[in-house]
């Protein structure tokens, strides 16, 4: 526990002051991140980061984290950001042909799809914190009181398992009470910001969030126990890896860009 709680101060000591800068240093943070993440997910998989697939799944993720503000980068090479991301599918498909199958198609479809997980997860991150850093915020808050709503209530009260066979010790009473304390929380977050105008508005979002966080969270877990790994990474000491601690936030960052579309 005291390694956990250095960890998260030292952190969030580096975190919490680029994430208020923004711009570029936050950008390049977000970048770093995801190779990072990405490196964890090929590792899992036993893909050398140093090999074609992989330097080829940072290009892919560098692309797709391309912030919307920079658009006309693709301008002057006239080509959009999906006819790139198409180009480097077509690549490493192909290159399952060259290597007369010893880079199967299983191989291509989980590079493929560990850049698509990473890469919109924190390109959002960068996308939301672009529109209004009271967003990031507002996430961490949701995410940080799920998890602890439903450690606790779970650890109390907690008796029915939730899904046994990817997380054996979540309940169905923590991942409620994990969702009432995101509310009980959000609610006081609001007060103090006045970040939505409508309660219900406010409610459904969380309800939401808190929900797409937990799942998240599951999703991971359900990759670790598929290819038998602890945590992701040994990069953050007590905590994990990158994507131990962003998870979730690679799941409602999309889904919270998209509400706030029509809030």
């Amino acid at each position: 526990m005291k390694q956990r709680i250095i960890t998260a101060v030292i952190a969030a000591a580096v975190f919490v002051p680029i994430v208020i800068i923004g711009q570029l240093p936050f950008t390049i943070l977000v970048y770093l991140m995801g190779a990072i993440a990405i490196y964890e997910l090929l590792r899992m998989k036993h893909i050398k980061t140093v090999s074609f697939p992989g330097i080829i799944s940072i290009i892919l993720l560098w692309i797709l984290l391309i912030p919307s503000k920079y658009i006309d980068f693709f301008d002057k090479i006239n080509l959009s950001k999906v006819e790139l991301v198409l180009l480097i599918v077509l690549l490493i498909l192909s290159y399952t042909v060259i290597t007369k199958n010893q880079f199967t198609f299983d191989d291509a479809s989980f590079v493929i799809l560990t850049a698509l997980y990473v890469g919109f997860g924190f390109y959002y991150l960068i996308e939301i914190r672009a529109e209004k850093l009271i967003y990031i915020f507002y996430a961490f808050v949701v995410i940080w009181t799920t998890d602890s709503g439903a450690y606790f209530i779970g650890r109390k009260i907690g008796k029915n398992k939730l899904w046994p066979e990817i997380s054996p010790n979540k309940t169905i009473e923590g991942f409620i009470g994990g969702i009432i304390s995101a509310i009980v929380f959000a609610f006081i977050f609001n007060l103090i910001t006045d970040m939505f105008d409508s309660l219900f508005v406010l409610v459904i979002v969380t309800v939401l969030v808190s929900i797409f966080g937990q799942i998240g969270d599951l999703v991971e877990s359900a990759l670790k126990r598929h290819y038998n790994v602890k945590d992701s990474g040994k990069l953050l000491p007590g905590h994990g890896g990158i994507l131990d601690r962003f998870d979730s936030l690679l799941f409602i960052l999309p889904i919270l860009h998209f509400l706030l579309l029509y809030i």
